[in-house]
């Protein structure tokens, strides 16, 4: 047990450096684009790969349904929950373009992209994102330190104080869950 030990030391030390690093301004910054996006109906689109497709389908259900407070349902849509969308693009063009081409079908300006990726170097996250600037969507990276390449390609970055995935992961689920808690507070009250 003294590895589970080591690990959930690991664990910890990352959110503690994350509560000291994390730029709170950034974050109210995201939870008011987003706010603003679902407020007026407008698409939050989100996309990973992985565990962070995985984490794109979380939010994803996370605001469409209910976080902790009953409210009405909100447009969150996870780019990587279509494998049929997903499997006929990548088979036909390559898996580069399989989040940009969701982008401009399902993207609106007002709306937002939020585009996950640990490295920040995720080919088809940085198209998304180049796509959704195109469609006149703010875009919002939640990345690993520094934001890779994906950085300047948002308008607010949202990194954390990691370069392993799984502590990445772990530091973005918390985030991501004050995020949503947040958005829903904010929807409820209009």
């Amino acid at each position: 047990m003294a590895r589970l030990k080591d690990y959930l030391e690991t664990s910890r030390a990352a959110l503690a450096a994350a509560i000291d690093t994390v730029d709170e301004a950034r974050i109210e910054r995201a939870v008011a684009a987003m706010t603003a996006c679902l407020s007026k109906d407008k698409p939050l689109l989100i996309c990973g790969n992985g565990g962070s497709a995985a984490d794109a389908m979380h939010i994803a259900g996370e605001l469409v349904g209910r976080y902790l407070k009953e409210r009405r349902a909100l447009k969150a849509i996870a780019l990587s929950a279509d494998p049929a969308v997903l499997t006929a693009w990548s088979n036909d063009f390559g898996f580069d373009g399989v989040f940009a081409r969701q982008v401009e079908a399902l993207g609106e300006k007002g709306g937002v992209l939020l585009a996950i990726s640990t490295s920040g170097n995720s080919k088809n996250v940085i198209a998304a994102a180049k796509a959704a600037k195109k469609k006149g969507m703010t875009v919002v990276a939640l990345t690993g330190k520094g934001g890779g390449k994906l950085a300047p390609e948002s308008d607010i970055l949202l990194d954390v104080p990691a370069t392993a995935t799984p502590l990445i992961q772990q530091i973005h689920i918390c985030l991501y869950h004050f995020i949503c808690a947040e958005i829903e507070e904010r929807i409820a009250r209009t």
